[in-house]
């Protein structure tokens, strides 16, 4: 097979990186552009993120000497070296979407870790083993906007990602009401105990815009496309509070649900192990083999233990108890920089190019 060409927009911040060490190797795609601010424009990857690496392998070594280019000024350039774009930008909302709706009208799809584009009508916001049928979303959207090849995806909030497949399991129980709690990790501010040491020892209750993204999202990831346009899903009611813990990596949640339909431990468990996953039989390479895996240990999962279960692209969960207000209460883990950010991201990309989109 031959590989697509890809770009990374954004290479040198955390996210930025992941993706890099993520793509080395990877048997459908193939690094062959990389850009970031113009204070990196010109150098080598290598010495762009010298003293700041921040992932705990080596640069890959196709990759380290690949000269970095001008995310905004060298667009035409990047267009005409990469088949699609992941873009990592950390800069103004409004600037993300503009540079990404460019890179899409040069005819180049856009697969983005942002929230820039999480809520434009028309573009698809997708956990692939949760609602990849939101990708014929871009029929509608090349309609729109007259791109022949080009599009913009996105996949939802690193917060989102250890709860939300787990309502969808339980889908035929129909969840009613969600109380979660998010103990996330510092790396999902794009940071290290060396950067923040102010976070050893120590716990902030407030992440700033995080709880309105982890109610708000999975009402669109949840909901149905009908004639062109998505309907965003009315249950279940989620409330969010989002917790910055002294993890390096790993976003915990703690989860109340009220299900509209009686269940026993066995069935609700069932439910999990069982998820029928609706990408299983397209063997994307970044999918786990086991999307959603259930511990019976009484203290499991562990971030440190279990954050990394199938290449970090697979959610734990554990702890399932009868909960005397809303029914049921359970622990779910994910890794937030691979499944909740680049990891889950090119799983998109898989899915894209499985379908014919790219």
């Amino acid at each position: 097979m031959e590989k697509l060409r890809v770009g990374i927009l954004g290479a040198t911040g955390m996210v930025g990186q992941r993706f890099v060490t993520l793509l080395s190797n990877h048997p459908w795609f193939e690094v062959t552009s990389i850009a970031a601010s113009p204070s990196s424009a010109g150098k080598a990857y290598g010495e762009a993120v010298k003293g700041r690496w921040q992932m705990q392998t080596e640069i890959p070594s196709n990759i380290k000497n690949l000269v970095v280019k001008i995310v905004e000024d060298d667009s035409d350039k990047i267009a005409s070296e990469v088949d699609f774009v992941f873009s990592a930008l950390d800069m103004d909302k409004q600037k993300i979407t503009e540079i990404e709706e460019r890179y899409a009208a040069k005819n180049i799809p856009v697969v983005s870790n942002n929230s820039a584009h999480r809520w434009t009508e028309d573009v698809p916001m997708i956990i692939p083993e949760v609602n990849p049928e939101h990708i014929k979303l871009i029929n509608f959207q090349r309609k729109n906007r007259g791109w022949e090849k080009g599009l913009i995806a996105v996949k939802p909030n690193c917060s989102v990602q250890s709860y939300v497949p787990i309502i969808k399991a339980l889908g035929r129980y129909k969840p009613k009401r969600v109380l979660v709690t998010t103990l996330q990790a510092i790396s999902g501010a794009g940071k290290t105990f060396e950067t923040w040491p102010e976070m050893v020892d120590n716990v902030i209750p407030l992440i700033k815009n995080e709880e309105e993204k982890s109610e708000r999202e999975p009402m669109k990831v949840l909901g149905k496309v009908s004639k062109g346009k998505l309907q965003l899903a009315k249950k279940p009611e989620i409330s969010a509070t989002c917790i910055r813990v002294p993890a390096t990596d790993g976003h915990m949640a703690s989860i109340s649900i009220q299900l509209a339909k009686d269940v026993s431990k066995e069935d609700f468990i069932d439910a999990l192990r069982n998820y029928n996953n609706p990408v299983a039989e397209l063997n994307l390479p970044s999918s786990p083999r086991e999307f959603m895996k259930y511990f019976d240990e009484e203290d499991r999962p562990q971030t440190r233990l279990d954050r990394d279960f199938g290449n970090g692209m697979g959610i734990t969960i554990g702890r399932l108890r009868k909960d005397t207000i809303l029914g049921w209460k359970l622990v779910s883990l994910s890794h937030n920089t691979v499944r909740g950010a680049a990891g889950g991201a090119i799983l998109l990309a898989e899915l894209l190019k499985a379908k014919g989109y790219m």
